[in-house]
């Protein structure tokens, strides 16, 4: 059941929301940093002073990670596989590589979506506005 407090906040626009995480920035203002560390999500926004401690991404990320990084090597491995025919050992140290790094850079922007999507949605410590 929704409550009168919910039922009256004002609409968020999730597209917004999801750049801004991906963007690593604030859902709400889009300034100031979402992450402290690399994963770490920060207590509170330092530009406009958002809560954001109560947001948590938990395995999401990582499993969006994985998928994305599988759906996108494998094809490109039996291709590159097929294709050229290399060395086991070479194309064994291109692929860790390349699925290490991609893996690297995905994690945080997908938390910061994660985030944004929680935040736009009022997922996870709603809050009415004041």
């Amino acid at each position: 059941m929704i409550s009168n407090v919910e039922r009256d906040a004002p609409q968020r626009a999730t597209w917004p929301a999801i750049w801004k995480g991906w963007r690593r920035r604030c859902p709400k203002c889009g300034s100031g940093p979402l992450l402290s560390g690399y994963l770490t999500v920060r207590d509170t926004c330092p530009v406009c002073r958002e809560e954001l401690h109560h947001h948590r991404a938990d395995d999401g990320p990582a499993y969006l990670t994985i998928l994305l990084v599988g759906h996108l090597m494998a094809p490109l491995l039996h291709f590159v596989f097929v294709t050229w025919r290399p060395e086991p050992l070479i194309l064994f140290t291109i692929f860790a590589v390349g699925c290490i790094g991609l893996s690297l850079y995905l994690l945080p922007r997908l938390k910061g979506v994660v985030v944004g999507i929680q935040w736009a949605r009022y997922m996870h410590g709603f809050a009415a506005p004041h």
